[in-house]
C-alpha cells in the first residue's frame, strides 16, 4: 500500500476537541432517548407493535449515545480526562456495557485489528481456511453454528449485551483493575432496573427496555460485523502484519443514508477512525472531506451489497479474502485447500 507518512500525521489536526458539538451531541442524543421511552411506555395501553416500533427508533438513539460512551473510551470526545469519565460512564449505565472494561478490550481490537493471533478479544472470531480443514467434525459443526445468521446476528447480539459484558472473562494483567468497574455496572443496573421495575411496574418496564436493548445489540453488532468482514479485508499473522493497511484496508467505508450515519455517530466512517481513533465522531465526516485519498484504499459498501457479507464465513490466506461454507467444502472437494501455515508467531 502506497502512503505517505506526512499523509497519516496530516490527519492530526481532526483530532481537536469541539466543546459545542460535543454539548450539541450529548443533548440530540440522551433528549430523544428518554422522550421516545417515555412514548414507548404509555404506547403499551395501545399495542405492543407501536411500542416495538418505536423501540427499534429508539434502540438508534442508544447506539448514537453508545459511541459517545465509545469516543470517551479513546480520549476523543472531550479532551478533559474528568469530563471523559463522567460522560463515558454516564453512557455506560444506558448502554449496559461497562465503560473501563470494554474501552481496554476496544483498545486491543483498534492495535491489533486483523492480526491472526489476537483474535479472541474484541473481534469476531474468524478461522482461516486452512484451520478449519483440520477440524473435527465436531468443531467444524459448532464453527458452523456459531457463524449461522441467528446466532451471529441474533442469539449472540443478545449474550454479548445482557452476559457477556456482566463477565470479566479477560484474564491479561492490563484488564485485572478494570474488573471492579464491571461489578460497580453490574449492581447499579440492577439498582436501577430495581427501582424502575417497582415503580413503573414490572412487565412494562421490561417490554420496553428490554425491546431497546436487544435492537440496540443487533444494530450493533451487524455494524461491527459489516465493518471487519468483507470480502477483500485484510488478516495477516504478526511477522507480515501492518497497522496502517489494517485500518485502512482491514476496516470498511460504510456508506448508508445521512439518518442512520447521524444516528451512529458516523462509524460507518470505520477505516478513518482506525486510521487515528483520536478523531472524534464529530469530526470525522469533515475529515474523509477534506482528504479524498482516504477512499482509495477501503472498501466502500452500501447497505444492500452489505447483506452479502453474511455468507463470508472463512479467511483464506491464498486468495487473501473471506469466502463461504459452500466455496469451502467446493475447495476441499477438488483438494485445494492449503496445507496449514507452520511458522505462525506467538500462536
Amino acid at each position: 500500500m502506497t502512503l505517505e507518512k506526512e499523509q497519516v500525521l496530516a490527519l492530526r489536526k481532526y483530532a481537536e476537541e469541539h466543546k459545542t458539538k460535543a454539548t450539541i451531541q450529548i443533548i440530540n442524543s440522551f433528549l430523544p432517548f428518554i422522550g421516545i421511552w417515555i412514548l414507548m411506555y404509555f404506547s403499551l395501553d395501545i399495542s405492543y407493535w407501536l411500542t416495538f416500533g418505536l423501540g427499534i427508533i429508539n434502540a438508534f438513539f442508544l447506539v448514537r449515545i453508545f459511541i459517545i460512551q465509545h469516543d470517551c473510551g479513546h480520549q476523543s470526545f472531550v479532551k478533559n480526562r474528568t469530563a471523559q469519565k463522567i460522560i463515558g460512564y454516564a453512557c455506560s449505565y444506558f448502554s449496559t456495557i461497562p465503560f473501563n472494561y470494554w474501552a481496554k478490550s476496544h483498545s486491543v481490537h483498534h492495535k491489533l485489528n486483523g492480526q491472526l493471533e489476537m483474535r479472541d478479544i474484541g473481534d469476531v472470531t474468524t478461522y482461516t481456511v486452512a484451520e478449519f480443514k483440520e477440524f473435527s467434525k465436531g468443531k467444524r459443526l459448532g464453527y458452523r453454528i456459531y457463524r449461522s445468521p441467528i446466532v451471529m446476528f441474533l442469539l449472540g447480539p443478545i449474550y454479548y449485551v445482557f452476559i457477556h459484558n456482566r463477565l470479566a472473562k479477560i484474564k491479561l494483567p492490563a484488564f485485572k483493575s478494570a474488573k471492579k468497574g464491571v461489578i460497580v455496572n453490574n449492581i447499579l443496573l440492577l439498582t436501577a432496573f430495581t427501582i424502575l421495575g417497582f415503580t413503573l411496574g414490572w412487565v412494562k418496564f421490561l417490554l420496553v427496555h428490554l425491546t431497546i436493548l436487544v435492537m440496540f445489540s443487533i444494530i450493533a453488532i451487524w455494524f461491527f460485523y459489516v465493518q471487519h468482514q468483507h470480502e477483500h479485508g485484510y488478516k495477516q499473522w504478526k511477522k507480515n502484519w501492518d497497522y496502517v493497511t489494517s485500518a485502512l484496508k482491514g476496516s470498511t467505508y460504510y456508506k448508508i443514508p445521512r439518518v442512520f450515519n447521524w444516528l451512529t455517530g458516523n462509524i460507518g466512517i470505520h477505516h478513518v477512525h482506525h486510521l487515528n481513533p483520536l478523531i472524534p465522531n464529530y469530526n470525522l465526516k469533515k475529515c474523509i472531506k477534506e482528504n479524498p485519498w482516504l477512499n482509495q484504499f477501503p472498501t466502500i459498501i452500501g447497505f444492500r451489497d452489505s447483506l452479502k457479507l453474511a455468507s463470508n464465513k472463512l479467511w483464506d490466506e491464498t486468495q487473501q479474502r473471506m469466502i463461504s461454507f459452500r466455496e469451502f467444502y467446493e475447495m476441499e472437494k477438488r483438494g485445494l485447500i492449503p496445507v496449514p501455515i507452520p511458522n505462525k508467531s506467538n500462536h
